[in-house]
């Protein structure tokens, strides 16, 4: 899936210094402690003590107290880190399918394709199917079976816009778009075949997909540029 498993790759550190003065290297000054240069090309690197400014002569800081310094610096950063992560309740990700959806869905029959593919209408549209090559734009929320999410089109705030049977998304999506109408919701069950071949590395917060791993996907198909609905 082209455009989803993008996003889905970890973002890279930048390699942009926080602060610089000559060749990278930046001064600090603490409160109660010498002024000192750090080099910091890659996260926090305490290097050893020197002078700033070439006409003013710097002591060294005693080895205890720029141990002291190092353990309450990674103790203060470890403690923000922990106070993001624990004990705070997690912010409720939009979803094509509420609670109540949840309910109704499990008296929906389930519809199983030749290839596999399992799906339950949520809703059925009553506009048109997609031909072959249409682009559709649709929403989708991505899921691994336990119904963690691992990519949505509602958290970024626009539909997925692709080109339906011409393979630019997973077998199982394009499959399942092809006989939904306009207006319609659907559940598809993506058995691993029709997911991805190679998985999907996972964004922080999010749930690794492994290799041919069955996902299942959230889908309403919203309109499709170009194709009128008859108004007879």
């Amino acid at each position: 899936m082209a455009s989803p498993s993008s996003l889905l790759l970890p973002i890279g550190a930048s390699g942009k210094s926080l602060c610089g003065t000559h060749q990278g290297v930046s001064c600090d000054k603490f409160r109660g402690l010498v002024p000192r240069c750090s080099n910091l090309e890659a996260g926090l690197r305490f290097s050893r003590t020197i002078g700033c400014d070439s006409k003013t002569k710097l002591s060294l800081m005693k080895r205890r107290d720029m141990i002291g310094f190092v353990f309450g610096a990674s103790t203060l950063l470890l403690g923000s880190y922990d106070a993001n992560g624990a004990g705070l309740p997690q912010e409720e990700k939009p979803k094509l399918c509420d609670e109540n959806c949840e309910k109704e869905l499990e008296n929906v029959p389930m519809m199983t394709t030749e290839s596999g593919l399992q799906y339950k209408d949520i809703k059925v549209g009553t506009g048109p199917s997609p031909p072959i090559g249409f682009q559709v734009a649709a929403n989708y929320v991505a899921m691994v079976p336990s119904g963690q999410i691992f990519d949505s089109s509602l958290e970024k705030g626009l539909p997925y816009l692709f080109r339906v049977g011409s393979g630019q998304v997973i077998k199982g999506l394009d499959e399942g778009i092809l006989t939904m109408k306009v207006g319609g919701k659907r559940r598809l069950y993506i058995p691993g075949p029709l997911a991805f071949p190679k998985g999907l590395i996972s964004a922080p917060g999010r749930p690794r997909v492994p290799p041919s791993s069955p996902v299942v996907f959230d889908v309403s198909l919203e309109y499709i540029p170009g194709l009128e609905i008859d108004e007879d």
